[in-house]
């Protein structure tokens, strides 16, 4: 049985010595696992002891006060995503403290329990944060694993993401008790968090399920004469609403036709995934400019933004899967990780090339070039 490691910061004795006999002989167990899994209760008072035992041994899940003497749970947060940001955290709370921990899943925190918790709460809340662990532990192996783990693991994942999220159900349960008073309007920041949960969720389940269909190589493709410029303009007006909330603008350079033998599905995930990154990672009053021209015997797609930008020794990891570069100011983008690595692999399957230009606070331009059928080699299905 493999053993994980979990501190418990707490300044309330009650409170380590209850979380360490509820855990003591509990173990969960998960489809994709050939062993149980148990939990070793490491106990600190104090955010410094905390510190000091996390410099020791790092554990896999932290359950963290918010109110402690000395240095405050959010200061060991923050300490644990600058030092081990592998260590999922979970914060332990009073209700009077709620809005705290709702603002430390923000910050970094991978959920709340608010105290008084029962056993099963706790033990319900350990299950979900160990699972998310261990996904996430094998997303890392994914570079050092075959194509068929891959293939397995997510569609594993795809499955088990479309059960709401811990924190989606926390939040849930205090609009059901009602603990922000009777008038609905005291729970609209809930419901605006519930909503973009559930999108962010929706959206990843929708990349993962192009991901694991492109690995497979069981989805279906038609080739033919498509003009590519009219798959751009529907992925502009898709993303119109966004850019106008984002007040970006959006145009697009073609004069005329561009047609080349394609499958219009991979085009438009091409597309989209382009020129949303490019309106998500804008700045406001921004623009961004799609342009598609045919030279030669090379089709070339370009997506240029005034966004963000990406500093150059983050160029590499773009098109990793669940990669997402980290900037303060993107911070509140949401997103799957898996948009570019999809756009990688379709445009590998045309024997396609993907080059990026990005200057930190100028912007961003993603080009690329299609070979034209003369010389162009496309993969047998996906």
């Amino acid at each position: 049985m493999e053993v994980l490691d979990i501190l418990v910061v707490d300044d309330e004795p009650g409170i380590r010595s209850g979380v360490s006999r509820i855990l003591k002989n509990f173990t969960v167990s998960y489809p994709f696992l050939d062993d149980d899994i148990g939990f070793n209760i490491i106990e600190a008072a104090t955010g410094e002891e905390a510190i000091e035992s996390i410099s020791k041994s790092v554990p896999a899940v932290v359950l963290l006060d918010n109110k402690l003497p000395g240095i405050q749970g959010v200061d060991v947060l923050k300490y644990i995503n600058e030092n081990h940001p592998y260590i999922l955290v979970m914060m332990i709370t009073s209700y009077a403290s709620l809005e705290l921990a709702v603002k430390a899943t923000n910050a970094g925190a991978y959920d709340f329990v608010p105290k008084p918790f029962t056993p099963q709460e706790l033990k319900s809340s350990i299950e979900n944060i160990t699972k998310h662990y261990f996904l996430r532990h094998m997303t890392r192996k994914l570079h050092s694993e075959g194509k068929q783990v891959r293939f397995q693991f997510l569609t594993l994942l795809s499955h088990e993401l479309k059960s709401p999220l811990n924190a989606v159900e926390g939040y849930l349960k205090m609009m059901q008790e009602k603990q922000a008073g009777d008038s609905i309007d005291s729970y609209m920041e809930f419901i605006d968090r519930l909503l973009s949960r559930i999108n962010s969720m929706r959206n990843l389940i929708i990349d993962l399920l192009d991901l694991t269909h492109i690995e497979s190589g069981k989805r279906q493709r038609t080739l033919r004469e498509i003009d590519v410029t009219l798959v751009a303009r529907s992925a502009i007006e898709t993303m119109t609403p966004l850019a106008i909330q984002r007040d970006v603008s959006l145009s697009l350079d073609a004069l005329s036709p561009v047609f080349m033998l394609a499958d219009s599905n991979d085009m438009e995930i091409l597309f989209n995934n382009l020129i949303s990154n490019a309106v998500k990672y804008n700045v406001t009053g921004g623009w961004v400019r799609c342009s598609i021209n045919k030279e030669n015997e090379i089709v070339v797609v370009s997506v240029s933004d005034s966004g963000i930008g990406i500093d150059p020794d983050d160029l590499p990891k773009l098109f990793q899967e669940f990669t997402r570069i980290k900037n303060p100011l993107s911070k509140n983008v949401t997103g799957s990780g898996l948009g570019l690595s999809i756009v990688k692999r379709i445009i590998d399957l045309y024997g396609a090339t993907i080059d990026v230009e990005s200057q930190p606070g100028k912007g961003s331009t993603f080009r690329v070039t299609f070979p034209l059928p003369s010389g162009q080699v496309i993969n047998g299905g996906i």
